[in-house]
């Protein structure tokens, strides 16, 4: 029965870490299923729960911060980038106005939601604009003719 319980603490864990993404979570959920196997077979309560501690900070310690090196950004290593990063910096046309509250773009053929990285802009359908961001589905754009707004969204202050 306890190897039930680590089981279904450790699935809570991996399911929890989905929401999360901080490659924290998923540690002890690790911890726990070592925790599971110990229960099957036929540790006591106080070994199973030095196995899901012992596990849960080594993964911390050790595996952790070796998957985070390999997650690091394509544009950081040098790589082609992929995905979202392959969006950020590209042209995108404006079909629905776009300002801070909401907004379409086409970018590469495809439609996503978009808002006005600066609050205070908006941009009309037909402008050409740049992708400075993507939070989640949403393309965060900027005034595509950089030479005529005189500075970048990076330089602002």
């Amino acid at each position: 029965m306890d190897a039930v319980v680590w089981i279904v603490v450790g699935v809570l864990l991996v399911v929890a870490e989905v929401f999360t993404t901080t490659l924290f979570l998923i540690m002890f959920g690790v911890g726990a299923f070592a925790a599971a196997g110990a229960a099957a077979l036929g540790a006591p309560v106080a070994v199973q729960a030095l196995v899901f501690a012992v596990v849960s900070a080594l993964s911390l310690v050790v595996v952790r911060p070796v998957i985070r090196r390999h997650q690091r950004s394509a544009l950081d290593s040098g790589e082609q980038p992929f995905g979202v990063e392959a969006i950020e910096g590209s042209t995108a046309l404006v079909l629905e106005r776009v300002d801070a509250e909401h907004g379409l773009v086409k970018i590469d053929g495809e439609l996503w939601s978009a808002r006005s990285y600066d609050t205070t802009q908006s941009y009309e359908p037909g402008a050409r604009v740049r992708v400075i961001k993507v939070r989640g589905a949403t393309a965060l754009v900027w005034q595509d003719d950089v030479s005529s707004a005189g500075e970048l969204p990076e330089a602002r202050g």
